[in-house]
């Protein structure tokens, strides 16, 4: 019986560095590389496909350095309990964060959020500002919301023709992209004088 347990230490070591090899050390993502991930929708599965080592490197880059990507991230993860307890206050908190520091996906989704009355209260006036501002900074997901909001009665007439003027020179290869932009034209349109579809079809840099 002696004589076994150094077998059994062999063994137990053996399985334990097969299992540290299997846990292969995680690069934090860069600043371009998490806003890939957030604008493909894909920074949470990121996360848990890393097997959630990434936690307190994530918090942080949120919490300490004030990273905007990193605050959305963060943000999110909290308020949908991915990797850590949920907690939907803070993480909304975090979004607001990211959004102030000028990330379009933050304004996005807060917009989303308001609009869908997801994690906060439903107010479809605050989604439309949170829509205009991600537009502004270029964000196409929020043009197409933010026009589909001024069609369904919602914002204001003077920026009809701004809406119009980001969707009209907006470019996509995505087909239901592209065809959601053109019911969005077409509604906006019957909603607009013609000078200012006139106006709207300026070229994007004008």
């Amino acid at each position: 019986m002696y004589k076994l347990i150094p077998l059994l230490f062999v063994l137990l070591s053996f399985q334990l560095k097969a299992q540290t090899n299997d846990i292969k050390a995680v690069q934090i993502y860069s600043q371009d590389e998490l806003i890939r991930l957030i604008n493909r929708n894909e920074h949470l599965s990121q996360v848990v496909l890393d097997k959630c080592q990434l936690v307190q490197d994530i918090e942080a880059r949120a919490q300490t350095l004030k990273i905007p990507a990193y605050q959305f991230l963060w943000g999110d993860m909290l308020a949908w309990g991915v990797c850590v307890e949920s907690d939907a206050e803070r993480g909304v908190y975090y979004m607001r964060q990211a959004a102030e520091q000028g990330l379009a996906a933050a304004f996005e989704q807060l917009g989303r959020y308001h609009r869908d009355g997801k994690l906060v209260q439903t107010d479809k006036e605050k989604a439309v500002r949170y829509f205009y501002e991600s537009s502004y900074l270029g964000n196409q997901k929020a043009q197409i919301q933010l026009a589909e909001m001024f069609v369904d009665g919602y914002g204001s007439p003077y920026d009809y023709e701004e809406a119009y003027h980001w969707l009209y020179n907006s470019i996509t290869a995505d087909e239901d992209t592209h065809r959601r932009i053109a019911v969005c034209l077409d509604g906006l349109e019957r909603l607009m004088s013609p000078k200012s579809v006139r106006n709207a079809k300026r070229p994007l840099d004008s």
